[in-house]
């Protein structure tokens, strides 16, 4: 649902430009230093980039779905390191607050997300429970005001920039499954909290990834999102169906971008006296490429459309991730192929997006969890 056209329209030009005039040129620079240069954080925060997704009674701009797929369209056509940056805050490290936290929590958290301020980020992952998230072994139990929170989480997303994590913990340690997850705000400053080393990572440098170590970490009870136990896993269910359709979106934004890169080697190119993208085999896979790209765009802006008019969009949210991301991968490997030699060395930033792009089948539900997740739904509607 687009609210008001023209204001989206603006929105979009500004950061299409922000990103051509800026985040563009600093591609290189950021996959050499592994770091995001903070003049650019501060052009996010004073363009709105970290409240895009945040309610506008806390600061946000409160995007709709539909809405907020178009922006990825746009600020995918970069490194997803930028995008990256921002993403968390508008979405996993944010929506659980904003759909499930008290109105104290809503309060003290979401207007600093909003504008920057503070970083947020989700931990889930943890080194023994991956795809099999309902298996975590973080715990916490009550003591007292506050819960003592031990465990693992790995392979998290923004957390050496963090302020707060979304901490998913387990508060009934003889149940199994879900239904006895819960989910805490907690603080980065809190004692008892720890972070491993920034991760070795095959492509997305500028992105940072950590473990995030609880040792007898006290966490006031306030801090209990919703204030409820055994809800968490609910939660972080509903935070990731929103982020899948957000990286199917990012997914393809930055296949736009590599098509448009390979359509333009295409045409410079020579070879046997001609340009290759007079070559059929060069403009087959040019074609195959945008007609899946158009594909996959539809596919995307249907489940938002959906998502804002109030559907159940589980399947369809599984369907974009695992269609898009898949179908950027391809896209990725084609570019690299219409490049020739070219695109293996590190001159093109075809390379780099080669690299880059391989995350995204991976995190936010690999692609066999999303073919689980449709069919389970599938056989469940099914079976009435």
């Amino acid at each position: 649902m687009i609210r008001d056209q023209e204001t989206l329209t603006m929105l979009l030009d500004s950061v299409s430009r922000f990103v051509r005039e800026q985040l563009i040129p600093l591609e290189d620079e950021v996959a050499e230093t592994d770091q995001v240069p903070d003049r650019v954080v501060a052009q996010m925060r004073e363009l709105g980039l970290f409240g895009l997704a945040i309610p506008e009674a806390y600061g946000g701009l409160e995007l709709t779905m539909e809405e907020e797929v178009l922006f990825a369209f746009a600020i995918a056509k970069t490194s997803p390191a930028f995008r990256s940056l921002i993403g968390t805050n508008n979405g996993i490290g944010s929506q659980g607050i904003v759909i499930d936290g008290t109105e104290a929590q809503k309060r003290k958290y979401l207007p600093r997300l909003a504008s920057g301020e503070i970083i947020g980020s989700f931990a889930l992952t943890e080194p023994g429970s991956g795809s099999d998230a309902a298996s975590l072994r973080t715990s916490a139990v009550r003591d007292g005001d506050h819960y003592v929170l031990n465990g693992t989480k790995r392979f998290i997303t923004n957390a050496p920039e963090a302020s707060i994590f979304t901490v998913m913990a387990r508060t009934d340690p003889q149940a199994r499954g879900g239904h006895a997850i819960s989910a805490f705000i907690v603080e980065k400053e809190t004692p008892g909290l720890s972070l491993g080393k920034i991760d070795k990572k095959m492509g997305q440098q500028g992105a940072h990834t950590c473990d995030v170590v609880f040792e007898d970490c006290r966490v006031p009870a306030e801090n209990l999102i919703g204030g409820r136990e055994g809800v968490g896993f609910k939660t972080a269910m509903k935070v990731l169906d929103k982020g899948r359709l957000h990286i199917a979106a990012v997914s393809v934004g930055v296949a736009e971008r590599m098509l448009d890169d390979a359509l333009r080697y295409a045409m410079e190119r020579q070879q046997f006296g001609q340009p290759i993208a007079e070559f059929q085999l060069i403009q087959a896979m040019l074609a195959d490429s945008k007609a899946e790209i158009y594909a996959a765009r539809c596919m995307v802006l249907d489940a938002a459309q959906r998502r804002d008019a109030g559907q159940d969009v589980s399947t369809e949210a599984s369907c974009c991730k695992l269609f898009a991301t898949e179908m950027c991968g391809r896209v990725a490997d084609r570019a690299v192929q219409i490049h020739g030699g070219a695109g293996y060395v590190s001159d093109y930033a075809i390379e780099r997006f080669y690299r880059d792009v391989r995350l995204f089948r991976i995190y936010e539900g690999t692609t066999q969890i999303q073919q689980l997740v449709i069919a389970r739904n599938m056989i469940k509607e099914a079976g009435g």
